[in-house]
């Protein structure tokens, strides 16, 4: 039997350092104040405030910001939709139910439409109508609707504003500052990136590698977010960050590009490797400048005048190097920029973001069916907790419909439910029945929340679990105002919201969401019908709008356990991008001379056959890859400078599209095993 350590060093406290003490201080001063206030203010159910405080509890000032901005605009809609709903539905009760399970189903759809704030608002417009309008059913009165909006708003501000004050006293770690040390690490990181891409093996670390340096770019998004709400200096350079941003995702497609023309290389000089490596190596200088740069890449010079594979690879080079200078430029600009900096910055649009309409309209049918057979049981047993199961259930199903994952969330948060009724049992019948001070319950409740706070970031396994004990626990002890110590009211609160969370179970797995495999079938579709889009002659995104795109599809399955299906999606990304960088540089390539012009046309044209947003055709792929090399062996001899630089490029678009040889054709399920 081993003896517990119960050394002080061992417990959260003694193992907690100044970081984790603020974070959980400020959180749980934020929740208690917000419970004082609302005691004071005399409002029915002072734990709403607690509860928002804790919603909002994030790390940096940015987070608690954006966050409070949408969970305000969230509730403010969903009670305007709870007043509106009940207060013209409530004398019938089939009605009421039918027209939540739309609100809520409604609520769903939108939030699945967008991210970060917007999605947020909208899943918090859905929620906060279900915690106001359900439990009115059992009101005789429909005038006190109003009041019960009224109240939990007031009490959601409250805990907004309380949290907000918390955060200025012991302010976190600067948003800007994370997002600049994030982007400067980022920006070396693709020097390594390169470095590992550009060799001649392939191996399963450059799969996840390249996964893995795509997914935290569009981490970093996020970020820029939380600066844009902390600081006036990151509002200002948010069309610089921006760029970064963009530069980055590009970087990262040219160096896929980049190793596409060394694997179909035939006979590279000996020196390349060497020169890559002295090159890198200059770029990973503080000081580094183009003139050294244009000296290495001076000795990558073909040696023949027919050379077009040189020429062409080098040309890409030189891109990479160009571009990967500007971006250290322009972070040196932004971590030494004033305040009032009138220097044009370059611009860029949004991160392009990608919605999967299948998925969200799913999810939106399964809170309506989960909400209307739920209200449909209430109905017909008439029992009195059955609002805590409606409004359970509504928040389950709004909130999870979004998750990687969501029958574990739910699973997760019925452990949660089942731990919480043991405890708040407890705590209402063995302590507060006991206390008639609310001070003395607060010293109480200090002690404990510090402590769940602390054991959330000292054990990120189970960081899930305590966030949920910790944003669920008010609701479940129910400190109100004036307390209510019923034991039958108790359990039965506490069985019907752990049976309304059982029904989002129950649905989850009988309408579960779509497997990886479907959503993977479905992100390639949505790259080739864009990339179909590429080719017409005015596409609705350019170049920079496809890229990013491109790169939002492959991180919505960065997470996903099927490794050949998240590889497939990759690797789709991976070669349209790199043929769309070709065919936007032969739309731009300069050409004096009719003739040039038609064989750029006739290329582009060549790819229109390739593919359909069902699949690739192989033969049409076939006779594409043959003309594209004799193409560009033909215009390897042109006495025109044009036509041989335009050999390099057509070229460049057979490496990229060569890949495609081992695409399943049409719709096939099934991939091939690929190869980046």
């Amino acid at each position: 039997m081993t003896i517990p350590d119960l050394r002080w060093q061992a417990t959260p406290w003694g193992k907690a350092n100044w970081p984790q003490w603020r974070y959980a201080l400020r959180n749980t001063l934020a929740m208690c104040l917000a419970l004082t206030i609302a005691y004071w203010l005399e409002l029915d159910e002072p734990y709403w405030a607690m509860t928002s405080a804790a919603v909002v509890s994030f790390p940096t000032v940015g987070g608690v910001i954006s966050k409070s901005f949408g969970r305000a605009a969230g509730s403010i809609l969903g009670a305007t939709a709870a007043l509106i709903i009940a207060g013209h539905t409530l004398n019938d009760p089939w009605l009421f139910t039918l027209s939540m399970a739309g609100w809520l189903a409604l609520c769903t759809w939108v939030s699945s439409q967008y991210q970060n704030n917007v999605a947020y608002a909208f899943a918090l417009a859905g929620y906060t109508a279900a915690i106001i309008a359900f439990p009115t059913i059992n009101l005789d009165d429909i005038s006190e609707i109003w009041m019960i909006a009224e109240a939990r708003v007031c009490e959601v501000m409250l805990g907004l504003l309380c949290g907000g004050m918390m955060m200025m006293i012991l302010p976190s770690l600067s948003d800007g500052s994370t997002l600049l040390s994030s982007l400067k690490n980022m920006h070396a990181r693709l020097l390594e990136h390169a470095t590992l891409l550009w060799r001649q093996e392939t191996t399963d670390t450059i799969r996840s590698a390249h996964e893995s340096v795509i997914s935290q770019i569009l981490t970093m998004n996020l970020l820029r977010i939380q600066a844009f709400w902390s600081h006036y200096r990151f509002r200002q350079q948010n069309d610089l960050l921006n760029y970064l941003l963009h530069q980055q995702l590009r970087l990262t497609s040219v160096i896929s590009g980049i190793r596409r023309i060394l694997l179909n290389w035939p006979n590279p000089p000996e020196q390349l490797w060497p020169l890559l490596d002295r090159l890198l190596a200059e770029l990973a200088r503080p000081e580094a400048s183009k003139y050294r740069v244009a000296r290495l890449l001076a000795e990558l010079g073909p040696t023949q005048r027919d050379d077009y594979r040189c020429r062409a690879f080098r040309e890409r080079l030189r891109y990479f190097c160009w571009a990967y200078l500007d971006s250290s430029r322009w972070l040196h600009h932004l971590e030494s920029a004033p305040l009032a900096d009138s220097v044009t910055t370059p611009r860029a649009s949004s991160l392009t973001r990608h919605t999967d309409n299948a998925e969200a309209l799913w999810g939106a049918l399964r809170t309506f069916v989960v909400v209307a057979i739920t209200g449909a049981w209430c109905i017909a047993t008439q029992w009195s907790s059955a609002p805590a199961a409606l409004t359970l259930a509504a928040i389950c199903c709004v909130l999870y419909s979004t998750a990687a994952s969501p029958l574990s969330s739910v699973t997760l948060l019925l452990r949660t439910l089942g731990l919480l009724s043991l405890f708040a049992f407890g705590v209402k019948f063995g302590l507060m029945v006991q206390i008639t001070e609310l001070w003395e319950f607060l010293i109480f409740l200090f002690v404990v929340l510090t402590t769940m706070q602390l054991l959330k970031q000292q054990m990120p396994k189970y960081a899930g679990l305590w966030g949920q004990l910790i944003v669920f626990m008010g609701s479940f002890i129910s400190v109100t105002n004036p307390p209510v110590y019923d034991y039958g009211s108790f359990l039965n609160d506490n069985l019907a919201k752990v049976l309304g969370v059982g029904l989002t179970w129950i649905a989850y797995s009988v309408l579960a969401p779509s497997s990886d495999r479907r959503k993977g079938r479905r992100h390639i579709r949505a790259l080739r019908k864009g990339f179909i889009d590429q080719l017409s002659r005015v596409p609705h995104h350019n170049e920079q709008q496809f890229e990013s795109l491109v790169y939002h599809h492959i991180a919505q399955l960065s997470s996903s356990k099927d490794d050949e299906t998240r590889r497939w999606v990759l690797r789709w990304g991976a070669v349209l991008l790199n043929c769309s960088h070709v065919v936007w540089q032969l739309r731009h390539q300069p050409v004096k001379n009719d003739p040039l012009g038609l064989v750029q046309d006739n290329c582009i044209a060549l790819l229109r056959d390739v593919m359909s947003p069902e699949g690739i055709r192989h033969r049409p792929l076939s006779g594409a890859l043959a003309e594209l090399q004799r193409i560009s062996a033909s215009l390897a001899h042109h006495h025109n400078h044009n036509a041989r630089e335009l050999a390099g490029v057509i070229w460049r678009l057979y490496c990229a599209l060569q890949q495609l040889e081992l695409a399943p054709p049409g719709g096939e399920a099934k991939p091939l095993t690929p190869a980046p």
